[in-house]
């Protein structure tokens, strides 16, 4: 994440991070600023995979929190993102659909969860409402949505 776009998350997600954080940060492992010798990689490659997953995901996490606006939004115009309750329309179909801009995975949504790493995912982060959106997925090309609403999520999920 490069961006200073903000990230709408509830508190308990806010919490939730920062407890993460906190626990990464107090793991033990290699230090910072000490080289390993060639022979250290080809019998600890393992312990160094781990010790980079977990900064990367520290640098991760100070990222979310650096950006994350906790409970109520900003006022403006609205957006999608993640930790959103989006209603989209196909335009090919003209249906609609409601689900929650999040991580596959979340527990305890009452809603569908679509990950901001799917393609409707990708493509509908950031429309601003009536904003059309392409995606694409295997089976089909250039699906047009349009973005019909967008409001915090207020379930006691994890996004």
């Amino acid at each position: 994440m490069t961006t200073t776009e903000h990230i709408r998350m509830t508190q308990q997600d806010h919490s939730r991070l920062l407890n993460e954080l906190i626990a990464l940060r107090s793991q033990h492992g290699l230090q910072d600023g000490i080289e390993a010798p060639d022979d250290f990689l080809d019998y600890h490659a393992n312990v160094i995979a781990r010790y980079c997953a977990r900064k990367a995901r520290i640098r991760e996490i100070e990222e979310l929190l650096t950006s994350a606006i906790v409970g109520a939004g900003v006022v403006g115009d609205v957006v999608a993102r993640p930790g959103m309750v989006v209603t989209i329309r196909y335009e090919s179909t003209g249906q609609t659909e409601t689900f929650l801009l999040g991580r596959r995975g979340a527990e305890n949504a009452d809603i569908p969860v679509y990950s901001t790493l799917s393609p409707l995912g990708r493509a509908i982060i950031g429309a601003r409402l009536g904003e059309r959106r392409v995606y694409s997925i295997p089976q089909e090309a250039d699906l047009v949505v349009t973005l019909l609403a967008a409001v915090p999520y207020q379930g006691s999920g994890d996004v």
